[in-house]
């Protein structure tokens, strides 16, 4: 699978993000240290903990890492859950982290596929 693939898959948007950044390979380490990162993990954790402030930080966090790699689809729907968390839980906050929940999953089994035809 190609980089531009593996956007395709998981419905990003690579022409944005080669706009952003300087290079394919520039690309591909951003894209390859997403899969590496913990945010979702404390998402969940806080999430489940009730520490809404916290998880409010990680769905913002995933939300921004999103934007700068184009990453459309997930990158939505942590922003809804981003405004669902701000000031604390509001109703449908669980319905959104479902989908957040999702549109992770997608995104980093595409990621690792496309690493594993490195």
């Amino acid at each position: 699978m190609t980089l531009q693939e593996c956007y395709a898959r998981l419905e990003g948007d690579y022409a944005a993000v080669s706009g952003r950044l300087p290079s394919e390979k520039f690309i591909q380490k951003y894209v390859l240290k997403f899969a590496e990162d913990k945010t979702m993990e404390l998402l969940e954790e806080s999430f489940r903990d009730g520490s809404f402030d916290e998880a409010f930080r990680a769905a913002h966090t995933i939300k921004g890492m999103c934007q700068n790699l184009s990453f459309t689809r997930l990158e939505k729907s942590s922003s809804d859950l981003t405004e669902a968390l701000r000031g604390g839980k509001s109703p449908g906050a669980e319905e959104l982290l479902l989908k957040v929940r999702e549109d992770y999953a997608l995104t980093a089994d595409t990621i690792k596929e496309y690493k594993a035809g490195l």
